[in-house]
C-alpha cells in the first residue's frame, strides 16, 4: 500500500487535451493547486512528453518533489513529428480508442506507489469526460475545466438545437459559399443577439451528420452536468450572459477563475519556498525564442504588431504570402510567429524579397513566451486566429486584436471581440494584402475605430486587474469557494 499514513496532502490528478492550447492554462492551474498545498500529478500524452522532452530538455519533466509528470498512451500510431497531431484523429481516438482502461490503471498506480499520497482529486479537460468514470471508480471528485470561452461553451452547447432545427449540419457544400452561413441565428440560448450561423464554432459547417468533430463536442459538453464543478479561463463581467446560461442548464458549480495568466501570478509565490523551481516548470511544446524580448526593448510604446497564428491554424502557402505583403506595406514594426508547421503540407518561407523590405523593422521567430510580449508596452495590435489562450493574454494586456480565426470557437471569440466587447477587427475570410494592410493601419492609428479599440481594451484589462488580483475580485473569491465547497481536502492552511 502506499505512504498515505505519512502523507496526508490531497492530490490533484491533471488530464488536459493533449494540445498546446489546452496544456498551457491546465499547466497554471496545476501550480496554483500546488501552491494551495497540493501534490499534483501532471498527466500528458506519451507523444507530447517526447515534445516536450525535445523542446525543454529532460528537466522538463522531472517536477519537483511534490509535482510529478505522468503519461498515457493517446490511442495513435506512433510517431516523432515536431508538430500538433491532426484534431479530428485525437478526437476520434479519445471517443473510440478507450483510454479510460490507462487512465485507471495510472490511478491505481499512484495509489499504490510508495511516498505518494492518495489521489483526491481529478482536474479534468472538459472535453475528456472518461475522466469522470476514472474518478467515480475511485470515489473522488472529477471537476471539469473548459480551457475555451463560455460563449464558446454555449456555442457548442447549441449544436442540439442547431440539429433539430435544421440549421446544421448544411445541405450542401454550397451552402459555406452562398451566403447561409449569413443567417441569423437568434433564439439561441445564451448567445448574443447578433449570432449567425458562422458565428459559431466552425464544425457546425460539416455537410455529414456523422462528422468526428461535430459529434466530439456535442457529447463532451452534454456531458459535463456529470461533474462535481466546472471552472472556466474567464471572468464574469466579460461573459456573462453565456455563464447565465450554463448556470441554468448544469447542476453543479460554475466557478469562473479568469484571466488565469493573471491569477496565477497573484497565486504563485515570486521567490522563496520552491517557487523558482516552480516557474522552470514550463509546457511549451516548441522552443522559445528569447530573442523576442530583447528585439522589442527600445521600440517605441504601441508601436508593434505582433502576429501568432497559436499553436493549430494552418494555412495556404498563398495566404501566408498575402499576410507577408500586407504586413511589409503597412509600414509598422511587428513581430511574427512562424512554426514550422504553419503552411499545410509545405515549408513556412516567406519570399525574399519580404525579408528584404521589411529589413530592420520585422522580427521572424518559431515561437515565443506570448505572456510576456503582449505585456511588452511596444506592442500595439495583436494579428490572432483567437484561440481562447491568446483571447485572454490580450485582453489582460490590453491590446487591441486583428482576427482571422480558423476552427473551433474560434469564429465565437472572433464575433464576441468584434461585436460584443469591442476590441476586435475581422480580417475576413477573402484574405488579400490590400485588406491586411488597411486593417492593420485601422487598429494602429491615432484616431478613430483605432482609438475606440484600444480605450475598450483598456477598460477589459482594469476590469481582469480586478477580478484576479485586488480584494473582493470575484475571480479570487471564486477559486477560494471552489477549493472550500468541492476539494474539501485541501488543507485548511491554505489561502
Amino acid at each position: 500500500m502506499g505512504a498515505t499514513t505519512t502523507n496526508k496532502k490531497p492530490h490533484a490528478v491533471f488530464v488536459p487535451f493533449p494540445a498546446q492550447g489546452h496544456i498551457t492554462p491546465m499547466m497554471k492551474l496545476a501550480k496554483i493547486f500546488h501552491c494551495k498545498g497540493f501534490h499534483v500529478t501532471f498527466v500528458n500524452t506519451e507523444y507530447n512528453h517526447r515534445r516536450l522532452v525535445r523542446s525543454r530538455g529532460p528537466d522538463a519533466v522531472a517536477g519537483l518533489p511534490d509535482f510529478h509528470f505522468a503519461t498515457i498512451p493517446d490511442g495513435l500510431p506512433q510517431s516523432e513529428a515536431d508538430a500538433t497531431q491532426d484534431i479530428p484523429s485525437l478526437c476520434h481516438s479519445i471517443m473510440t480508442t478507450c483510454l479510460l482502461p490507462h487512465l485507471k490503471n495510472l490511478l491505481r498506480d499512484l495509489n499504490s506507489a510508495a511516498g505518494v499520497p492518495q489521489v483526491t482529486c481529478v482536474m479534468a479537460d472538459a472535453v475528456m469526460s472518461f475522466c469522470l468514470d476514472a474518478a467515480a471508480e475511485l470515489s473522488v471528485p472529477c471537476t471539469l475545466f473548459w480551457t475555451a470561452s463560455a460563449c464558446g461553451f454555449m456555442g457548442y452547447r447549441n449544436f442540439r438545437f442547431l440539429l433539430d432545427e435544421g440549421i446544421a449540419p448544411l445541405k450542401d457544400e454550397e451552402q459555406v459559399k452562398n451566403g447561409y452561413l449569413d443567417t441569423p441565428v437568434t433564439p439561441a440560448q445564451g448567445m448574443s443577439k447578433h449570432m449567425r450561423l458562422r458565428d459559431f464554432p466552425s464544425f457546425v459547417r460539416t455537410t455529414d451528420r456523422d462528422d468526428v468533430m461535430f459529434n466530439f463536442l456535442m457529447h463532451e459538453v452534454e456531458q459535463s452536468g456529470r461533474a462535481a464543478a466546472i471552472i472556466l479561463n474567464t471572468f464574469d463581467e466579460l461573459d456573462q450572459v453565456a455563464l447565465d446560461a450554463m448556470c441554468a442548464i448544469l447542476p453543479l458549480p460554475v466557478y469562473t477563475i479568469g484571466p488565469l495568466n493573471f491569477l496565477a501570478k497573484q497565486v504563485i509565490p515570486d521567490g522563496g519556498n520552491g517557487s523558482a523551481q516552480l516557474a522552470a516548470i514550463r509546457p511549451s511544446l516548441w522552443r522559445e525564442d528569447h530573442s523576442c524580448l530583447e528585439w522589442l526593448r527600445g521600440r517605441e510604446p504601441g508601436s508593434v504588431v505582433y502576429v501568432n497564428f497559436g499553436s493549430i491554424t494552418t494555412m495556404s502557402i498563398q495566404e501566408l504570402v498575402e499576410f507577408a505583403w500586407g504586413l511589409a506595406n503597412c509600414g509598422y514594426d511587428f513581430l511574427w510567429i512562424v512554426r514550422n508547421d504553419l503552411v499545410k503540407g509545405d515549408a513556412a518561407v516567406v519570399p525574399p524579397e519580404f525579408l528584404e523590405a521589411t529589413k530592420g523593422r520585422c522580427l521572424l521567430a518559431s515561437w515565443c513566451e506570448q505572456e510576456a510580449v503582449l505585456q511588452h508596452e511596444a506592442v500595439g495590435a495583436f494579428l490572432t486566429h483567437c484561440g481562447w489562450n491568446s483571447m485572454m493574454e490580450g485582453l489582460s494586456a490590453g491590446v487591441p486584436m486583428l482576427c482571422w480565426p480558423f476552427f473551433a470557437e474560434q469564429q465565437t471569440n472572433s464575433h464576441y471581440a468584434c461585436v460584443e466587447w469591442g476590441v476586435g477587427m475581422e480580417v475576413g475570410d477573402d484574405l488579400r494584402r490590400e485588406v491586411v494592410e488597411a486593417r492593420i493601419r485601422e487598429v494602429m492609428g491615432g484616431e478613430g475605430v483605432g482609438r475606440e479599440m484600444r480605450r475598450k481594451a483598456a477598460e477589459w484589462s482594469e476590469i481582469a486587474v480586478r477580478a484576479t488580483t485586488q480584494p473582493g475580485g470575484r475571480s479570487l473569491a471564486n477559486l477560494e469557494s471552489m477549493f472550500k465547497d468541492v476539494l474539501q481536502t485541501a488543507p485548511k492552511s491554505a489561502g
